[in-house]
């Protein structure tokens, strides 16, 4: 029992000694926060807007028979890149030569009756001349090498519309341009005019990208256009990179009920990376903004007073700064008041932050550029003066 005493009694000693230590940092110390910090800069940013658009065919043709009959030959695969004037359709020719052979057999008839009645007018005459024949027999003649003549020409446009007729059984492409699916196969019927096209062709090189902005952003459009050509970039995702195109249209109405224009960019699409039904990102540069402060976007903070910045004084103490952003582009953000460029801000370690903390301080490294062709600058507020 006493040495059970004893051992309580130490260990009362040893927690009481332990209790009695002194911290070995001294009280009211703070470590600094560490972040990372980028000078804010001034420099050319392009002014653009960003908007969802689709893609259009430049031109569409629903390609029609324009006569009757059974579709003998096809020149073309599905989905082949035609030109115009090739040949894709052949409808059975030989009803259509054979009217055109009887239409020339016709004006034959007709050429020969003609001429007979032309020798009757100029037997008429002759004795009409020696004073014998009647006035009656004449005129009945002259009559007749008129109708004749009448005839004659009724039979040759019979031949040219025959002619036209047959004409058609050969069905070539209008345009160029990307044949779609083939509606109807070699060896069918086809009626004239029907309302099944036999197939339908796009041209996509020129192409369309059709796309809407509201209408406030209509003014600086117009004065973007009368300062040269309007560049629109259009990008597919996925690695894909960018079209460039430049805008053609501008609609002549607002839509009332969504308060947007409608306007049209033509791009070469010489590589047909462009099709029809394609939902694109469309960005259109309206000029630029000399002398812009540029900041890192991760430095923008939210509050319930707006956006704001962290700063790093001469004392390495964290200041807050309201900003006001025009802007944002590429991982930056375009401050219209609030920095006048030059002063340190705070990019990642925020969250560590508050007026006055001390910060430990590196310099911030963006991340790498993606590797695309023509990136542009990526607007996320639209409008920007």
């Amino acid at each position: 029992m006493p040495s059970f005493l004893v051992r309580l009694s130490f260990i009362v000693a040893m927690l009481t000694l332990i209790g009695c230590e002194k911290p070995s940092a001294k009280r009211g110390e703070t470590t600094a926060a560490p972040v990372t910090v980028a000078k804010v800069g001034k420099k050319t940013v392009p002014v653009r807007v960003k908007t969802i658009g689709s893609v259009k065919a430049f031109a569409s043709v629903a390609i029609r028979p324009r006569v009757g009959g059974q579709l003998t030959e096809v020149f073309f695969q599905e989905g082949d890149i035609v030109r115009t004037n090739q040949k894709l359709f052949t409808i059975d020719p030989r009803p259509y030569d054979a009217a055109v052979k009887q239409a020339e057999a016709n004006k034959a008839r007709s050429d020969a009756l003609l001429k007979g009645a032309e020798l009757d007018l100029a037997r008429a005459e002759q004795v009409r001349e020696n004073g014998v024949g009647s006035a009656t027999d004449y005129d009945a003649a002259l009559t007749a090498v008129a109708s004749a003549r009448a005839t004659v020409e009724a039979d040759q446009a019979a031949i040219n519309t025959a002619k036209l007729q047959a004409s058609f059984t050969t069905i070539t492409s209008p345009l160029d341009g990307r044949a779609g699916e083939m509606i109807v196969d070699q060896g069918n019927l086809v009626d004239a005019n029907s309302a099944n096209p036999l197939v339908v062709i796009n041209q996509v090189s020129p192409i369309y990208v059709t796309f809407s902005l509201p209408e406030q952003q209509l003014p600086d459009i117009i004065a973007a256009r009368q300062r040269g050509p309007v560049t629109v970039v259009a990008d597919l995702r996925g690695g894909v990179p960018l079209a460039s195109g430049v805008l053609s249209f501008v609609d002549n109405a607002t839509d009332p009920l969504t308060g947007t224009i409608q306007f049209k960019a033509e791009f070469e699409n010489a590589e047909q990376k462009l099709l029809p039904g394609l939902f694109v990102e469309v960005t259109v540069t309206l000029g630029s903004r000399p002398g812009s402060v540029v900041i890192p976007s991760a430095a923008l903070q939210s509050g319930q007073n707006g956006q704001y910045v962290y700063i790093v004084g001469s004392d390495n103490k964290a200041e807050l700064k309201p900003v006001t952003v025009a802007f944002e582009a590429d991982g930056e953000a375009i401050i219209a008041t609030g920095l006048t460029g030059g002063e340190t801000v705070v990019v990642e370690g925020q969250l560590r932050l508050a007026p006055g903390t001390k910060v430990d301080a590196k310099p911030y490294q963006p991340p790498p550029a993606i590797n695309r062709t023509q990136t542009p600058n990526r607007v996320i507020l639209g409008g920007a003066q």
